[in-house]
């Protein structure tokens, strides 16, 4: 059967860096690998950041966008049954960061799907920023909603973090499963190393982790007030975008709870990557891009954000 790992984390954690990592991995070690991104926006700019696997045999699918949960769960399912048919080993699936972790394991009993796809690790990716951040109910079931069903939380950002830092959000997170009710201790199944450091017994350990069939209280229509909003291109440098980033991020009265913003700007016909939360703003240099910045948060004010860039980009 098909090993089928999910890795979850909330927005800006990290998820799809530590994927590139993960996914070498199991390439050295003999798997025919497929990443599929499973995202309910109508852009994925994730998969252009795993376009290092696109000369290998590593396969990238991608299910995005839908009309609705039920619409967006009869694609993810489609596209698992093609893949199937592909000769393919293991399946990481990237979901978006506010992904409901029940779609995974309902999808994978369906037929025929539970004759062809086994689960193997659920891992949850989580950033010690976290401390810094004042989480509504919504965002902080989402976390404890992913943290509850992992075999493995996966620290993020480690050598920019002292421990301390470490203690403070395993202290979060168990604040968050409690009120959920779900009893698990976030510090037996964690991992706090910087990634370059993992060894091959790190990565081992987190593939057999497993994942953890948890009760808690499910929260109904828990991502409702999170949306998206695209800007298609924009001519932006990164310094703009950081300025923009930094006025949207600071002004949640007016704008909403702006959690996340990425996606890609060319200047000088160079791209290039950006990334924003309410902690740091980093861009880097890549090969290709797509022009667009998506805004991602809670009870988003279009008009106003959409200010902040026209200001900007006229």
């Amino acid at each position: 059967m098909i090993t089928v790992d999910l890795i979850t984390g909330f927005l800006g954690s990290g998820k799809t860096t530590f994927i590139k990592k993960y996914v070498w991995y199991l390439i050295n070690h003999g798997e025919k690998v497929c990443i599929l991104e499973n995202d309910f926006g109508a852009v994925n700019v994730d998969t252009l950041l795993l376009q290092e696997f696109h000369n290998t045999e590593c396969g990238i699918e991608t299910v995005s966008g839908a009309c609705d949960k039920d619409c967006h769960k009869r694609r993810f399912k489609t596209k698992l049954i093609a893949i199937a048919m592909s000769g393919y080993t293991h399946v990481v699936i990237e979901p978006s960061g506010i992904f409901d972790v029940d779609e995974f394991f309902d999808t994978l009993r369906e037929s025929p799907l539970d004759k062809w796809y086994k689960t193997g690790s659920i891992i949850t990716i989580v950033s010690p920023n976290i401390i810094n951040e004042s989480f509504s109910t919504e965002t902080d079931y989402i976390l404890a909603s992913q943290v509850s069903v992992a075999g493995k939380i996966v620290f993020s950002h480690c050598n920019k973090t002292c421990t301390d830092d470490i203690e403070k959000t395993l202290d979060k997170i168990k604040s968050a499963l409690c009120n959920i009710k779900s009893n698990r201790d976030p510090r037996t199944y964690y991992i706090a190393k910087p990634w370059d450091y993992l060894t091959e017994e790190d990565y081992q350990n987190i593939e057999k982790s497993g994942c953890y069939p948890a009760e808690f209280v499910k929260m109904q229509n828990e991502s409702q007030n999170f949306t998206s909003i695209y800007f298609m291109n924009t001519n932006l440098s990164p310094k703009e975008v950081q300025y923009i980033s930094k006025k949207v991020m600071s002004d949640s009265s007016s704008c909403g709870n702006v959690l996340r913003i990425k996606g890609f700007v060319n200047t000088n016909n160079e791209w290039f990557e950006i990334n924003a939360t309410k902690k740091y703003f980093h861009y880097q240099k890549v090969k290709n891009g797509q022009p667009i910045i998506i805004v991602i948060g809670e009870n988003l004010n279009k008009n106003n954000i959409t200010s902040f860039f026209e200001e900007v980009n006229l």
